[in-house]
């Protein structure tokens, strides 16, 4: 397995490249943002550990970059920050897993492999469908360019079903992941359906939101 290791500490890339040899992966270095930019965008790796604080061009960006160019290698960030929103800043942005300085050898080692178990997955910075697009960085949404202000549980409610395109899901799955419970009434899940309708369809004249009777709900791109 060949893995990108981007870090411009050079005593830490020289002891990870050893120790990632010694496990049996086969091990690339750049010691900047724009070396590993390049080498992602040319290399066939099977995963990127970045550090964020690079000379050149900021781990974030590399990573913003790649995703941009729909490349879903997966990218594994360290970092001394070990603040909670410089971690949700890195998966916002489409990094797979996040690790901060110091950390385990071990643990580096067994999320590598539970990364190369799922192999390259699809994580778009901004989620779209048609030209209905959320960005979970900046936390906005919008309709053809105009912006949609919506409430934390309606954005959380659009960015599942973005996340799932096409697909049908339930209230259930909906109460799970949204609400993060299973005790809730489902008829919530319908009354917050019907106010996100009336902020993300109505006022366009689109019917992207669409309830499959028995089953659940579904968003669909072509809603017109």
């Amino acid at each position: 397995m060949r893995v990108l290791v981007v870090e411009d500490e050079r005593r830490m890339a020289a002891a990870l490249r050893r120790g990632l040899r010694a496990e049996g992966f086969a091990v690339d270095l750049a010691y900047d943002g724009e070396e590993g930019l390049h080498l992602a965008r040319e290399g066939d790796y099977d995963v990127v550990v970045l550090d964020i604080m690079l000379p050149r061009l900021s781990g974030y960006n590399v990573c913003k970059r790649l995703r941009a160019e729909e490349n879903w290698v997966p990218i594994l960030m360290l970092s001394a920050k070990d603040g909670e929103y410089d971690m949700a800043d890195g998966l916002d942005l489409g990094a797979d897993d996040y690790l901060t300085k110091p950390f385990s050898y071990v643990v580096l080692v067994a999320r590598l492999r539970a990364l190369l178990r799922r192999g390259a997955r699809r994580r778009p910075p901004v989620l779209r469908s048609g030209d209905l697009t959320l960005d979970p960085a900046r936390r906005s949404v919008s309709r053809d360019g105009t912006p949609i202000e919506l409430t934390p549980r309606e954005f959380g409610l659009l960015e599942y079903l973005l996340r799932r395109p096409g697909e049908v899901v339930s209230k259930a799955e909906i109460l799970e992941h949204v609400w993060d419970t299973y005790d809730t009434d489902p008829n919530v899940v319908e009354v917050y359906v019907g106010y996100l309708r009336r902020k993300i369809d109505v006022p366009f004249g689109r019917n992207a939101l669409q309830t499959v009777r028995g089953a659940g709900y579904r968003l669909v791109g072509d809603g017109g």
